[in-house]
């Protein structure tokens, strides 16, 4: 950007001073620029680095949350699987038990359907 002053300016001060305090202006302007620059990339390296390490740290910190986390669900998995092995074993006892049972029931009742059908033919047969 150029800087330009008023052309009353240049003649009541005169065309050497009036450039003269224009480039002195110029100057100043890029030797504030320049220390903003640097300012701002200092800034910028300080909050650079103290965000690496607050992500460090956050990563760190879940890190180990989720190493808990998936240590419950590895205790959980196993009890699972304990709760799946009795359950197995329950049903296999129930259907033993239950098939004890029909045979208590069917039993009986096969031995007195052979033995009607026998009285049944021994009246036929005497008839």
């Amino acid at each position: 950007m150029t800087a330009r002053l008023s052309r009353k300016f240049y003649e009541t001060i005169g065309e050497d001073v009036t450039n003269e305090l224009l480039d002195w202006f110029k100057s100043v302007d890029q030797t504030y620029r320049n220390d903003l620059r640097e300012l701002n990339e200092l800034n910028f390296t300080r909050f650079d680095a103290r965000f690496e390490q607050r992500l460090a740290e956050f990563d760190a910190k879940w890190g180990s949350q989720f190493a808990t986390i998936d240590g419950r669900f590895i205790a959980i998995d196993g009890r699972f699987i304990a709760m799946d092995a009795k359950l197995e074993q329950r049903l296999a006892e129930l259907k033993s038990d239950l098939i004890k049972w029909m045979f208590a029931f069917w039993v009986p009742t096969a031995l007195g359907i052979i033995g009607t059908a026998v009285a049944v033919v021994a009246l036929l047969v005497r008839r």
